[in-house]
């Protein structure tokens, strides 16, 4: 009783030191009202849910800042990253799903808070929201597409993000590979990295490390927030008011939030995140039907896929995880082959088959076995040039490097030709070697239908 007794003081007293300590960080908050006016949202849900944006201010940055993490360019005043973040009614589990900021969105009908102009309702990429009608029209146009509604709104620019960074000591960042970018400054070795507020800030915005662009580098962002929520459970941060405070100010101090967001929030959520751990977050991307969309005067946009996409947004509404339950191997039954570790996920490789053999049916059966394990196959084989291939070739596009090495994996012992000009579709031509494809994964051999992946999978070991 004495322990229990003691244990219930040090509790209420640090949630007492808490508030004070908190007390006062919302007047540093700047302000903005991202939910006036608008009518017909979506129904509330359970839990809670944050859009986060990332702005590419640079403002407030110095000039050497510029010059180290090539910061020099003219901002587009729109959104960088856009994450849909929803906390559960337990507070036990955080859920991430990335947007992709080139998403073939179409926005509402709204008034120009500038000029007063009203435009009528017209396709554009999701980015572009927050360039045409700010947070509110941001938030408007993403609640139509997701049916899930906003309860809060959050905006980080350059200069906040690498403040936040370097406050809670920098943030750990595996990779297994080489990783640079040259539009960025991005010089990764392959090991253990501890990056700063601007190296961090590099990591997140490169996406010119492969062929993957946009899509890769959205992963890279979850992984980034992974680390962040790996340190910040890890490193002491949350059970320390005094530094809490210390990060909180300096979060709070350079973000735009809506009037509902202070550090009573701020207090609340850390609180909550105080039990949680790497595989307390999970983190999706949007499920994509169409990577290259054409639009007219908008250029190549990501499509959603429509059905896969509605089924992760009422996922959130409805407060259940993303991530599947991990099905246990039946007794007595032999465990699946192992998936061999890739750089991309297969979900993402466009693949054109062509049978090289005098063999009926061998390229359709090449077609099913890549489908089978993930790859995103044209399901139209056909016939190669020559039908007396020996051994089993890929042709690539130079850009789509890595994701040649994910289908050599998938087909040990294939020839790799580089081609430039190509394109992102590989063309599998089989040959004679033709065996069997080995089954591939990214990070988790089994993600579900969505591509989801923990925070502890993605994040350092130890």
């Amino acid at each position: 009783m004495r322990l229990a007794a003691t244990v219930s003081v040090v509790v209420l007293g640090s949630g007492a030191i808490g508030h004070a300590v908190m007390t006062g960080l919302d007047t540093g908050i700047e302000r903005v009202d991202p939910f006036k006016d608008m009518k017909n949202r979506p129904q509330a849900g359970h839990g809670v849910n944050f859009l986060l944006v990332g702005t590419d201010g640079r403002d407030k940055i110095s000039s050497d800042q510029k010059r180290d993490y090539k910061l020099g360019g003219a901002p587009c005043h729109c959104t960088d990253t856009i994450m849909l973040v929803h906390i559960s009614a337990d507070r036990g589990r955080a859920s991430v799903v990335s947007l992709p900021r080139d998403s073939y969105a179409e926005i509402p009908e709204h008034t120009d808070p500038s000029t007063g102009k009203t435009h009528r309702a017209h396709p554009v990429k999701l980015n572009a929201a927050y360039a045409e009608g700010g947070p509110n029209l941001t938030v408007r146009t993403v609640e139509n597409m997701t049916r899930v509604k906003i309860d809060h709104y959050l905006e980080v620019d350059f200069t906040s993000f690498m403040k936040t960074v370097d406050a809670i000591g920098g943030v750990e960042i595996c990779t297994a590979k080489t990783m640079r970018d040259s539009y960025t400054g991005l010089d990764l070795q392959p090991g253990t990295h501890r990056l700063t507020g601007g190296q961090a800030l590099q990591y997140v915005r490169s996406r010119h490390v492969d062929g993957a662009a946009d899509l890769g580098r959205m992963q890279r962002q979850q992984r980034f927030v992974a680390a962040l929520i790996k340190q910040s459970a890890n490193g002491g941060m949350l059970l320390n008011p005094v530094k809490f405070k210390q990060v909180s100010s300096t979060l709070l101090g350079s973000v735009r939030a809506d009037p509902g967001f202070g550090s009573e929030q701020m207090l609340a959520l850390g609180q909550a995140m105080r039990g949680f751990s790497p595989s307390s977050s999970e983190f999706a991307s949007v499920p994509v039907g169409d990577a290259s969309f054409p639009v007219k005067g908008l250029g190549d946009t990501v499509k959603w896929d429509g059905p896969k996409a509605a089924k992760v947004f009422a996922a959130l509404r409805d407060d259940r995880p993303l991530a599947p339950a991990r099905p246990a191997a039946a007794p007595g039954r032999a465990a699946a082959p192992a998936a061999v570790p890739v750089d991309v996920a297969p979900q993402q490789i466009r693949i054109q088959v062509e049978n090289g053999t005098r063999i009926d049916g061998m390229g359709g059966r090449v077609d099913e076995a890549l489908r089978a394990t993930g790859f995103d196959t044209t399901r139209a084989p056909g016939n190669a040039a020559s039908r007396e291939v020996k051994r089993t070739v890929v042709t690539y596009d130079p850009r789509w490097d890595r994701s040649a090495r994910t289908v050599a994996a998938a087909l040990p012992g294939i020839e790799l030709r580089a081609v430039a000009g190509q394109g992102r579709t590989l063309i599998v031509t089989a040959g004679a070697d033709y065996k069997k494809v080995v089954p591939v994964r990214a990070e988790d051999p089994y993600q579900g239908e969505f591509g989801v992946v923990t925070g502890d999978q993605v994040v350092c070991g130890g």
